[in-house]
């Protein structure tokens, strides 16, 4: 049965608090399997892969969740085999005596897995410029999805995933998991309440990249699909150092490769300007209206994305967003009477009196969700708005790409979030997608 597009907004705004996410009627999906297991497939078996997967592979075991890993796919056929066995051994070892492990297969090509009726959701944990050939091709497939940030390459792409998600009426989870997180709901509910006074300005703070890749090209694996792995990116030589390492799962090459991606400003940026534009209150239907930036693109072989930086821009009621690199990534909110800072398993503010505000009834209150893995599965059996959906995907990465323009062109740019276009700058515009091979078109 097709399911009815989801209400763009996670939630219904009433008498100036947000309220819980909207809840469609039960009974609009009818999941394939007679069980009434949800069915998963994982597009992309890599270091992120195989996190998303097994997340969600363990939570799926919830008799209340009741999800089953039934196939993997990556162009990189031995790590997807090496992920099939580990799904049956998670199996083996987990389910209840006497219950039929789930029986997985295997693809290289994710249209393959997608063409299965009895699928009914996917991971896409696959490199960046993958994210919207992968998304948009499963919401037109009618698969629910848990997407890795940042939830596409380009401004271009994101627009065409928001499109694809709410005309398909499917589930969109993106892994901007730090959104689950108590400590950054509690600070955006601190925030937002004006437990800070006004806000006067908010940093955000990211590591750098570093290190190098000699340009020697290697010989392609002989089963790795390396034409399909560059997809809709521009033909390159193999190199394993840019691609991703044939013995183990280290921190992949292509991360550090423009083209694949743009670097941390949208690796950690995804995340932490989301929680700067959660804070702020613009994550859902604004942005910032302006930015500048300088940046550093040293030679470094294979790898020539940005290393340190320093951008400064605002939102249209004039409150400064900082972001520039330092070692530990966080986000600072500075207002009148306080600052608060917070990162992934800590938070601080000045005075620490504000921390022991309660936010109460009658204020704003945000999503609230446990664990982010169990949120997209919850969301995907009532048809729920998840906490992360795809508008603030698009949102949150929205400013990370424009940063990252702005990077490149040297210079202060105006953005418009309403039209998502810099107001009468060619140039810039031209940069907010990119051409794609042949073929690879969304």
């Amino acid at each position: 049965m097709t399911t009815p597009p989801i209400s763009r907004r996670t939630a219904l705004k009433i008498g100036g608090a947000f309220t819980a996410p909207l809840v469609l009627p039960r009974g609009l999906r009818a999941f394939a399997s007679g069980n009434d297991a949800i069915r998963i497939g994982a597009i992309g078996c890599g270091r992120m892969g195989r996190g998303d997967l097994f997340s969600l592979l363990d939570r799926g075991l919830d008799p209340a969740l009741n999800a089953r890993v039934v196939a993997v796919c990556d162009p990189d056929l031995q790590r997807a085999e090496h992920a099939k066995r580990d799904v049956e051994k998670r199996y083996a070892d987990k389910l209840p005596a006497g219950e039929p492990a789930p029986e997985v297969s295997v693809y290289a090509d994710f249209r393959e897995l997608l063409a299965r009726d009895d699928i009914d959701a996917v991971t896409v944990s696959t490199p960046d410029f993958w994210h919207a050939g992968h998304g948009v091709a499963a919401a037109k497939a009618k698969k629910d999805i848990y997407i890795q940030k940042p939830m596409t390459l380009t401004i271009g792409e994101g627009q065409a995933l928001v499109k694809a998600v709410r005309e398909n009426g499917v589930i969109l989870q993106v892994g901007s998991q730090q959104r689950s997180e108590q400590n950054f709901r509690h600070a955006c509910e601190l925030v937002r309440n004006g437990r800070l006074g006004k806000l006067q300005r908010v940093e955000v703070w990211l590591p750098p990249d570093s290190g190098r890749a000699e340009p020697t090209p290697t010989p392609k694996p002989a089963r790795f699909d390396y034409e399909l792995w560059m997809g809709p990116t521009a033909e390159r030589p193999y190199h394993e150092l840019g691609v991703h390492p044939q013995q183990g799962y280290g921190r992949p090459g292509w991360l550090q490769r423009e083209g694949y991606t743009r670097g941390m400003i949208c690796g950690w940026g995804a995340h932490m300007n989301d929680i700067a534009q959660w804070g702020h209150g613009g994550d859902m239907d604004s942005g910032i209206t302006e930015i500048e930036a300088q940046a550093f693109f040293p030679e470094r072989g294979l790898f020539d994305v940005h290393t340190f930086y320093y951008a400064s821009g605002k939102w249209a009621d004039g409150v400064p967003l900082i972001q520039r690199t330092d070692p530990q990534a966080g986000v600072t909110f500075t207002g009148s009477d306080g600052w608060l800072f917070v990162k992934r398993g800590g938070i601080s503010a000045g005075p620490g009196s504000i921390l022991k505000e309660v936010v109460g009834d009658g204020e704003e209150k945000l999503y609230v969700s446990g664990d982010h893995y169990r949120n997209f599965l919850e969301c995907v059996r009532s048809r729920r708005e998840p906490i992360c959906p795809v508008e603030v995907g698009h949102r949150s990465n929205t400013v990370c790409v424009i940063t990252h323009i702005a990077m490149l062109l040297g210079r202060k740019l105006k953005w418009d979030p309403a039209t998502e276009t810099f107001p009468g700058d060619g140039e810039a515009n031209a940069l907010l997608d990119f051409e794609r091979r042949p073929g690879w078109e969304l």
